[in-house]
């Protein structure tokens, strides 16, 4: 069997409001509240699962989403609606701008619990040519 990743588990103030917010801006389900999870699955099978831990516990990570095109536009919309602030770089310095690395798009914000998150249409290796013999 080969080595894929599964799930995780993200510490948030409020595991719901957390599991709904990122679902709704990705345009994912919330799946069904398994004690003490609520879980959002990608649609390469990898599950985020949202736990409820004291706000002074949690340690702010960063989450990476790679989507398509239309998947980026569709949740840069939802982005734009729901008011988020967004911005082009991971130190949150350019509000309300996107980037263009690797030819691609690419933005972040934080979620309820203040977790990185960053949607991005190109992988970060895009960028690397195979060189020919």
């Amino acid at each position: 069997m080969s080595v894929e990743f599964n799930h995780t588990i993200i510490h948030a103030r409020d595991s719901r409001e957390s599991a709904e917010f990122l679902a709704h801006v990705l345009g994912l389900e919330v799946g069904t509240e398994s004690f003490p999870f609520i879980p959002v699955a990608t649609d390469n099978g990898v599950t985020l699962d949202f736990a409820t831990i004291p706000a002074e516990s949690i340690v702010v990570q960063h989450y990476a989403f790679l989507v398509s095109d239309e998947k980026f536009d569709a949740a840069f919309t939802r982005i734009q609606q729901a008011g988020i602030t967004y911005y082009a770089d991971p130190q949150l310095k350019q509000p309300g701008q996107i980037n263009h690395h690797y030819g691609g798009r690419g933005l972040y914000f934080t979620d309820p619990a203040g977790h990185g998150m960053e949607i991005i249409t190109r992988p970060y290796d895009s960028h690397v040519h195979t060189p020919t013999t």
